[in-house]
């Protein structure tokens, strides 16, 4: 009597856990390439080397998401019914980590730039931060060319050191970036309103594009440390990429967001100081000695009206403008 095939094991916390991580990842791919479009629709006046930065993140986000579509593909479509064939290791679910690894470096190189210009260009507190982001790289193409040696799943506990430390570097270096911005914007107050709005905009932002990616990270190490055997780490590790493209271009389309919030809050204060002006201009009429000092009420608000229409976009493209330094030394379209 020939043999039963061999039972098909439950699949919800390994390949189930693996489906949802790319479906996850197509929707987070949809928004960034939304949100590609709209920077280059938005931004074309931004330097060539922005530019060229957004299209690479994109075309990495491309292919990784091909990589893991097809993958999970061979494993429940071309393998359907095929048991023995889900304990093989796939090398395209492999060769992602390393598109994942490059988008993480050139999003951490942007903010870590950042932190370049506004720290007045210190090293001691860029270089510390860049070599963890290099040492994160490293070990993410070290555990795909270990991976690659390997024919099974199970055989990746071999290299599970390196899985937790993709994990603790990513944290770890997306946490530092968030507190160094933080840091450095709250110093760069000036005790302006509206400056000091835009300096809490940029470190709320700052915060919140940290905070994804670390999460995402240490969700992924807590569950590769916990439960190795299951799948749960790779639906957070699937999308850390996504995160990291959408902080990205998140960071550079709101920049003319912040802008015209910035205007519509100082059209609303313009228009309660215009209907106070005129309510003061009808009681001046009747008394002819506050005639002179109305006239200067005016002139000193058409001087400051123009003073804010002429530098308005310097400072919101430009975070390090908020800081008091010359428009001159930083332009607003570099990165």
């Amino acid at each position: 009597m020939a043999d039963a095939a061999a039972p098909i094991p439950a699949l919800d916390a390994t390949f189930g856990a693996m489906f949802i991580g790319v479906v996850i990842g197509a929707s987070l791919y949809g928004v960034t390439c939304l949100q590609t479009w709209s920077y280059y629709r938005e931004y074309p006046t931004d330097t060539w080397q922005l530019k060229a930065l957004v299209g690479t993140v994109w075309a990495l986000d491309t292919v990784h998401q091909a990589l893991i579509t097809m993958s999970l593909y061979q494993y429940l479509i071309s393998n359907y019914f095929n048991p023995t064939y889900l304990s093989q290791l796939n090398k395209a679910i492999l060769v992602e980590v390393i598109f994942n690894g490059l988008t993480a470096i050139l999003v951490q190189s942007f903010f870590i730039l950042r932190i370049y210009r506004l720290s007045n260009r210190n090293l001691w507190i860029t270089i510390p931060i860049s070599l963890v982001a290099l040492a994160q790289l490293s070990v993410m193409c070290a555990y795909a060319a270990k991976g690659l040696q390997l024919k099974l799943f199970a055989q990746l506990d071999e290299i599970k050191g390196l899985t937790v430390s993709i994990n603790s570097t990513t944290a770890a270096t997306d946490i530092a970036i968030a507190f160094v911005l933080v840091l450095l914007l709250n110093r760069s107050r000036t005790g302006f309103r509206r400056s000091d709005n835009i300096i809490n905009k940029l470190m709320i932002f700052s915060v919140n594009t940290g905070l994804l990616t670390s999460v995402d990270a240490l969700c992924s190490l807590t569950f590769v440390t916990a439960m190795p055997d299951k799948f749960i780490y790779i639906c957070f590790f699937f999308n850390l990429g996504r995160l990291y493209s959408n902080s990205l271009m998140g960071t550079l389309n709101a920049r003319k967001t912040l802008a015209r919030a910035n205007t519509s809050h100082e059209d609303s204060i313009s228009g309660g100081v215009v209907l106070n002006t005129m309510s003061r201009s009808h009681a001046a009429s009747m008394n002819p000695l506050t005639k002179s000092q109305h006239g200067q009420s005016i002139a000193i608000k058409i001087d400051t009206t123009k003073e804010f229409a002429r530098d308005h976009d310097s400072d919101y493209h430009n975070p390090s403008a908020v800081s008091g330094r010359d428009e001159e030394d930083i332009k607003p379209e570099t990165f």
